[in-house]
C-alpha cells in the first residue's frame, strides 16, 4: 500500500468512490471535488485506487456546517471532511494508515486536535466503532435540517505519541 497526495488525475476514481458512499459522506461533482482537494490541509489517496481522505484545518475557506461547528470550538484543529475505502480493499488497515498519516502531518503543523462527524441518524455504527478505537470521543451532536440527518461530532487530541 502506498499513500500519496491526491492529484487531478485521481479525481475521477475518487469521485466514483465518493458516489458509492454519498449517504455517509455527501454528494460531490468533479468541480467541487477539485476545489476541495486543492484547498485541503491534506488530500491523500491510498493506492491502488483503494481509498482517500480529505481534511481541512481551521484556516480553510470552507462552508460545511460541520466544519464551521468545529471551527467555533477549536482554535487549531484538522477536520476530517471525508474518508472512503473501496469495498475490495477493506479490512487491510487502509483507513488506519490514512489516519496515522494525518496524525503525523497534523502534529508536525502544530495542530491540537483532529475532529470529524459521523451520522447518528441514519446510524453508522462501524464508523462509530472505528473512531472510538482510534481514541476519538463524542463532543456534540446536531440535526442538519437541510440534509435530513443527525450527526455526532468527535474529537481526538494530538497530545499522545
Amino acid at each position: 500500500m502506498t499513500l500519496r497526495a491526491m492529484t487531478d488525475a485521481d479525481l475521477d476514481w475518487v469521485l466514483a468512490l465518493n458516489r458509492v458512499h454519498e449517504a455517509e459522506l455527501s454528494p460531490l461533482d468533479r468541480a467541487r471535488l477539485a476545489d476541495l482537494s486543492h484547498g485541503a490541509f491534506s488530500a491523500t489517496v491510498a493506492e491502488p485506487q483503494a481509498g482517500f481522505l480529505i481534511t481541512f484545518d481551521q484556516d480553510a475557506d470552507y462552508d460545511s456546517p460541520n466544519f464551521l461547528w468545529q471551527r467555533a470550538r477549536y482554535p487549531r484543529f484538522v477536520y476530517v471532511d471525508r474518508i472512503a475505502i473501496d469495498a475490495a480493499h477493506r479490512r487491510k488497515g487502509l483507513a488506519e494508515a490514512l489516519y496515522a498519516d494525518l496524525f503525523t502531518r497534523a502534529r508536525a503543523a502544530g495542530h491540537e486536535v483532529i475532529c470529524c462527524e459521523v451520522n447518528s441518524d441514519p446510524p453508522n455504527p462501524a464508523s462509530d466503532r472505528f473512531h472510538a478505537r482510534l481514541g476519538f470521543e463524542v463532543v456534540g451532536e446536531r440535526h442538519l435540517d437541510d440534509r435530513g440527518k443527525t450527526v455526532r461530532y468527535y474529537a481526538r487530541p494530538l497530545t499522545d505519541g
